[in-house]
Parts: C-alpha cells; sequence; structure tokens
C-alpha cells in the first residue's frame, strides 16, 4: 500500500550501550500479520536498563535492536487472513509473541514461554518507531473512550494485574507496597480498587510519595531510612498499621493481626525485599514484581520459614489484556496522572534521557507521533 515510502524513525540500543534515533525500513504485515501505525508508547524501565546496563540478568542486548514495547496505535494494513481487525482499528499490542506449542502456552501460561518472541527485548525490534508489524493474535481492540495513551497504559497494569493475583489481596485487609515507581503506583490505584484497607507505600524518594499520596489520597507514605536496617525500617512499618512489638514490656502477639497480609514489592532491590519480608504478617505473602539483580545473598530465610510467608515471583501476565482494557476503558482505574511528560518521536532521545535522571521527577514518560499516515 506503498508504506515503505513513509519516513519510519526509530529509538535504537546498541551493543555498545548507546541510543540513537535512526531511519528503520517498513515491514510489510505478512499471513496473520498487520501493520501498526504506533501512536504512544511509554517509556518502561526495562529500557533505561538495555541502554544503561546492556541487559536485564540473561537479557543482553547484543546487537541494535529498537526498544519499546507499551504501545498503542491505529491498524493501517492488515495481511492474508486477518479477518477480525481492519484498517482504522484503534488498538494496542501486547508485546510477547509465545511459541504456543509448549506445555506451558497450551496450559494458558504463555508468559513463562521460554522461546517467547518480547518486542523491545534484543533481538526482536520494539515499538518505538513509526510503523510495527505485529501478529494480530496479539493485538487488542481498545474503545474509543480510551486514547492512546491510555492504551500504552496497559502493558504495566497487565503487570500488576498479575500481581495482585498472586498477592492475595482482601477486603479490608491491610496491604504494603514497596516502591512508588510507575509499577508501584498502579499497584497501589488497583489495590484501593480492589478494596484493601489500610494502604502503606514505601520510597527512597519524598516527591514519589508525594505523588502516591495526590494519586491515592486514603494511602500512607513511608520515607524508607537509608540508615536502618531491613528490619529495623519494617518495624516502623508495621507500626503503620498498627502492630506492636511490645505493650509496658510485655510482647503484644495479637497485634501482630494487623500486619500487611499483602505485600507487593515493586523495586526488585534486595534491601527492599527484606524488608518487605519482615514486614509481612506471619503467615501472609510477599509478591516481588520488580525485577532486580540475578543474585540475592541476605533473604532472611529462617524468618520466612519460621512465620510460613509465601515469597512469590512473576514474570510479566497472560489474559490480563481484556481485564486492564475493562479497568481503564470503566472508570474503575484512571492513571492518567502517572505521564508525567511527553516527547515526539522525533525526540525519543530526550524522552529517554529524561526517563533515566530520577533527579527531574518524571513518573511515566510516553512517545508519541501525531504524524497522519497516507499511504
Amino acid at each position: 500500500m506503498g508504506f515503505e515510502k513513509i519516513a519510519n524513525p526509530a529509538l535504537t540500543v546498541t551493543a555498545d550501550r548507546k541510543i540513537k534515533l535512526v531511519e528503520a525500513p517498513v515491514l510489510q504485515p505478512g499471513p496473520g500479520e498487520v501493520l501498526v501505525h504506533v501512536k504512544a508508547t511509554g517509556v518502561c524501565g526495562s529500557d533505561i536498563h538495555f541502554w544503561k546496563d546492556g541487559g536485564i540478568g540473561p537479557l543482553e542486548v547484543k546487537g541494535d535492536c529498537i526498544l519499546g514495547h507499551e504501545a498503542a496505535g491505529v491498524v493501517v494494513e492488515c495481511g492474508e487472513g486477518v479477518a477480525n481487525f481492519a484498517i482504522g482499528d484503534r488498538v494496542a499490542l501486547e508485546p510477547g509473541v509465545p511459541c504456543g506449542e509448549c506445555f506451558l502456552c497450551r496450559d494458558g501460561r504463555y508468559n513463562l514461554c521460554e522461546d517467547v518472541n518480547f518486542i523491545g527485548v534484543y533481538p526482536y525490534n520494539g515499538s518505538l518507531q513509526r510503523l510495527k508489524k505485529h501478529p494480530a493474535k496479539w493485538i487488542h481492540r481498545i474503545p474509543d473512550n480510551m486514547t492512546f495513551s491510555q492504551g500504552a497504559l496497559l502493558e504495566p497494569l497487565s503487570v500488576v494485574i498479575h500481581g495482585l493475583e498472586e498477592a492475595g489481596l482482601t477486603l479490608g485487609r491491610g496491604a504494603l507496597v514497596c516502591g512508588a515507581g510507575p509499577i508501584g503506583l498502579i499497584a497501589l490505584a488497583a489495590a484501593r480498587a480492589s478494596g484493601a484497607h489500610p494502604l502503606v507505600i514505601t520510597d527512597l524518594a519524598p516527591g514519589r510519595l508525594e505523588f502516591a499520596k495526590s494519586l491515592v489520597p486514603h494511602c500512607q507514605t513511608y520515607l524508607v531510612e537509608k540508615h536502618l536496617s531491613a528490619e529495623e525500617n519494617a518495624e516502623r512499618i508495621r507500626a503503620m498499621f498498627g502492630t506492636r512489638s511490645s505493650v509496658d514490656g510485655h510482647p503484644d502477639f495479637e497485634s501482630e493481626y494487623l500486619a500487611p497480609n499483602s505485600v507487593i514489592e515493586c523495586t526488585g532491590f534486595e534491601s527492599s525485599v527484606c524488608t518487605a519480608a519482615f514486614s509481612a504478617r506471619r503467615g501472609g505473602i510477599v509478591t516481588v514484581i520488580g525485577v532486580g539483580k540475578s543474585t540475592m545473598d541476605n533473604l532472611p530465610f529462617m524468618h520466612l520459614s519460621l512465620a510460613e510467608i509465601q515469597l512469590k515471583f512473576i514474570n510479566r501476565y497472560h489474559d490480563t489484556w481484556p481485564r486492564a482494557i475493562n479497568l481503564l476503558s470503566g472508570g474503575i482505574l484512571n492513571l492518567d496522572k502517572l505521564v508525567t511528560h511527553t516527547f515526539p518521536l522525533e525526540k525519543a532521545v530526550d524522552g529517554l534521557t529524561l526517563a533515566s535522571d530520577v533527579s527531574k521527577g518524571s513518573i511515566k514518560v510516553h512517545i508519541i507521533d501525531e504524524q497522519e499516515i497516507n499511504p
């Protein structure tokens, strides 16, 4: 349809830890694929890791790769055999394309597929480009009352949905969120919408905690004290839920009931995971959403064991997009405030640079493309 002649700027990361805007070829959609004009892509912390650190654990950047996986846009061309989408459909991209054949895919747990092609992770080019082809099976139509920016928030919201499913949230029971970055803030808002109360969120940055309070006024905030141990910080956090270690010199075992049964750890830092473990109620659940270093050496194993605290981990998500769309389009969650900065596609390097500097105060940076596509 002539799209190969349209300029296709793309933000690329290199193996030597540089980012650059390049002109990428427009790939024609094959059978079962669609071509999407990407209107909005959110910058994820993983994009920063791929740039600054050259990878995340085993996911290494070994060559040039277009970044981006939190995306929404408009279908501009359909490949052979695509019957459930049409040109002009507004869609969000689910970025992971699993093999569909392994036992995990057959079991519906396709997020654990070892042969997944996840866009924006080397060597699979991502959505920080104008025109991106993608399998029609892994795009989702978004309603007219959703903006493209909201569509680009469906991916991090999906991470949180999967995490909260594992966290055991209960109406009227307290929950702790560790980390007030984008994922932590979405988890806070979703926990509130789920009926968890009281809610406490922690962070090292006062500004992030102020933002959390503005997003969910009913929450309490705790500024992590760097000079305190994980156990000492946890004792102060537990006190915010009403838990006391002793009364008049005698152990207060009954107040243990008030400690948070659900702890959602959203940083991936070892010290925060340890604080989460010490904060949880005996018999409670700590769910780690954040990604961190490959090995952690100081987890409080015996504390977790003796208190029968479940330490859980998640990897991305499965079957979350329809629910995420319902949450945003139905007004159950309003996450618009999280998008603090937007940049045009042509200035994507500036957008990623800003997002990489926490001192600049950004929460979620979106790269948008307002150009009209006329094949």
